[in-house]
């Protein structure tokens, strides 16, 4: 049986805190794995909670109140679990706000998540995200996109833009290596805390990384993962109609430097 636990504002949600927003799309969270009460990369999250906030409705929490709601719902969740933190704001969408808004925070609390081991194929699609610095909540195009590609016998769809370079995936962001050095996509996309934590502790192992356009005609030679909270490399086989080389070493790299991060307990 799956467990779920939502809280509003650092206590049990109730019917009349989530109704009105059942059915809202003016929001914005972040998700991670939490592992004996502690969560890597727990600045990183905050930092995004903070700009994306800013960047949606002008203002932010402080981080103490944050992390206190993200104990409060640890206290009863248990020591592994999956935790997502929504903002949101009272007015809701649709309403003028002004100086007036009330920022609310839902903490949900889930069963833990394991990673596919794939490697994983991907479709590509065009498509390019609204606001692809926030990671917010309505994105209707990602699970129209995963469906699309799984009845096409892919496992997941990953994104181009409108010059053809790669940016992302669904859920994921994607990085890639030729060998020497890990490769970020050069396009708009969300930048992700996992990819965040694995930037920081490649450049601490000097670890080359380059950041340069991927286009579907550059991934010949390249081996791929894609990574979120769940994993810090799931391989990647094929993306489109492009065969990618399979190497393990890389996988094990990711791994090896995500490792490092020393987990933090809010």
């Amino acid at each position: 049986m799956m467990f779920s636990l939502t809280q509003f504002n650092g206590r049990p949600a109730t019917v009349e805190d989530l109704a009105p927003l059942a059915f809202a799309g003016h929001a914005h969270f972040t998700a991670f794995q939490v592992r004996d009460h502690a969560v890597r990369g727990l600045d990183l999250h905050l930092d995004r909670l903070r700009t994306a906030s800013d960047t949606l409705f002008g203002r932010s929490l402080p981080d103490e109140r944050i992390t206190a709601y993200l104990r409060a719902a640890l206290e009863t969740a248990g020591p592994d679990c999956s935790l997502t933190c929504y903002l949101t704001t009272r007015p809701g969408e649709f309403a003028l706000a002004g100086d007036a808004a009330v920022l609310d925070v839902l903490v949900r609390a889930t069963d833990p998540v394991r990673a596919p081991v794939g490697p994983v194929a991907l479709d590509l699609v065009r498509h390019e995200r609204h606001l692809p610095g926030v990671k917010h909540v309505g994105e209707v195009a990602k699970t129209r996109f995963m469906r699309r590609a799984h009845a096409n016998g892919f496992d997941d769809a990953a994104f181009e833009d409108r010059t053809g370079r790669l940016s992302e995936a669904t859920i994921w962001n994607l990085a890639f290596w030729d060998g020497e050095s890990v490769i970020w996509p050069d396009a708009d996309r969300l930048p992700g805390v996992t990819m965040r934590i694995l930037s920081r502790r490649l450049r601490a192992r000097g670890v080359p990384q380059r950041t340069r356009a991927v286009r579907r005609a550059d991934l010949d030679g390249l081996a791929a993962v894609v990574m979120n909270s769940w994993s810090p490399g799931v391989p990647v086989s094929r993306i489109g109609d492009r065969r990618l080389v399979d190497d393990p070493a890389f996988v094990t790299l990711l791994g090896d430097a995500y490792a490092d991060e020393p987990p933090t307990r809010p």
